[in-house]
């Protein structure tokens, strides 16, 4: 039997401005208008055939991503939130976040998100260095990204995470540092601070950019872990930061290995059983296919020796100490079985080990991959 982990949903927005070199998302340059009452009514149509998999669940956080759901009007997504709370059972006081792109918010756009229900903003600002926005394909500006989470951070009672990239083309120490101290200076609630990575089926992937040699990569990363911390922004997750514990309820979610329905172009979904199964769905990809009716592409469930290598790969994200509880109750795996691979990993100093709860050592978690290989 499991224990059933709390409930996310996801809703995927295909559509953004233009194609990014280093986006490897599912996301869809717009050509002419947005078809968004058709699309979010087979939203809506998606999440009434997947309700059957969670009866009597209820949903804790609804993260909106894409692509660029900015690109939606506020009155597209006040119906889509409204259609949601007809549908399945929500929280009270719960999350609700969606991504914005510089560019393509003004304060009256924010205002509409917000009285529709929106209680969050993930804003994909990248870089405030002009030349290194243009080396990632980005439609906006330094003046612009700045103004976009200065509109964010002036509504009340909203959280904003900032989206910030380092390891850039061309980019130097010195550059990487300014933009973190500029994102600082605006005072977001969390950030999201990561390294560009080149991933197959990228135009970066089949023409790479020239990057930091990993010496000044290493160097980055260190200097500015010490800025945001020295700022009050605490780490507690591989790439990300809060002020005051404003952590990403629904990422949080994802890296406990929580269940989450996905809904819409290309959507992941995870969801648990009582019964012992996990089931994973995905959706249809192209939105061409989507706004026919055809929403769910497959769907398989996880077998029992593959459980392990996703907890620990969601789990060991995070810098809070792992339950050794959580891994039986949500993945019906007997940690009896993995003895030999836990009693190697704490011999060589990877993982550190009490009678309640495992955490990867310092040593562990800049090995991660190797780590995780072991599963």
């Amino acid at each position: 039997m499991l224990e059933l982990p709390p409930l996310g949903l996801y809703i995927h927005i295909p559509w953004c401005v233009k194609k990014c070199p280093y986006c490897d998302f599912n996301s869809h340059p717009q050509q002419g208008v947005i078809p968004e009452q058709a699309y979010i009514d087979q939203l809506l149509a998606d999440l009434t055939t997947d309700r059957q998999l969670i009866p009597g669940r209820t949903i804790d956080t609804i993260f909106i991503g894409g692509g660029t759901p900015s690109l939606l009007t506020a009155q597209a997504v006040e119906n889509l939130l409204q259609g949601i709370r007809q549908r399945v059972p929500l929280a009270p006081q719960m999350e609700i976040t969606l991504e914005a792109n510089p560019g393509t918010v003004e304060q009256e756009r924010f205002i509409g998100y917000q009285a529709a229900g929106v209680n969050r903003f993930s804003i994909g600002v990248q870089s405030f260095n002009a030349d290194s926005l243009r080396h990632l394909g980005r439609i906006h500006s330094p003046e612009a990204a700045t103004r976009a989470v200065q509109l964010a951070m002036n509504l009340p009672a909203t959280r904003v995470n900032l989206d910030l990239m380092h390891g850039l083309p061309h980019q130097s120490l010195a550059q990487a540092l300014v933009d973190l101290e500029q994102a600082v200076c605006l005072a977001p609630t969390h950030l999201s601070w990561y390294q560009l990575t080149l991933e197959p089926q990228t135009a970066f992937g089949s023409r790479p950019p020239p990057l930091p040699p990993d010496e000044q990569l290493w160097a980055i990363w260190q200097q500015g872990d010490q800025l945001l911390k020295a700022a009050g922004y605490q780490p507690y997750e591989i790439s990300a930061y809060a002020r005051d514990e404003h952590y990403s309820q629904h990422n949080l979610n994802y890296w406990r290995f929580g269940d989450y329905l996905g809904v819409g172009c290309g959507a992941h979904g995870k969801i648990s059983f009582p019964g012992g199964e996990i089931l994973r769905t995905v959706k249809t990809r192209h939105p061409r296919g989507y706004l026919q009716g055809h929403h769910r592409q497959q769907q398989f469930a996880v077998p029992l020796d593959q459980r392990p290598l996703e907890f620990f790969m969601n789990r060991w994200r995070l810098l809070e100490p792992t339950p050794r509880s959580d891994f039986t109750r949500f993945t019906g795996v007997d940690e009896a079985k993995l003895r030999p691979i836990l009693d190697q990993l704490i011999s060589q100093g990877y993982l550190q080990e009490s009678p309640t709860s495992w955490q990867l050592s310092e040593h562990g978690r800049l090995f991660l991959n190797h780590v995780l290989e072991s599963f």
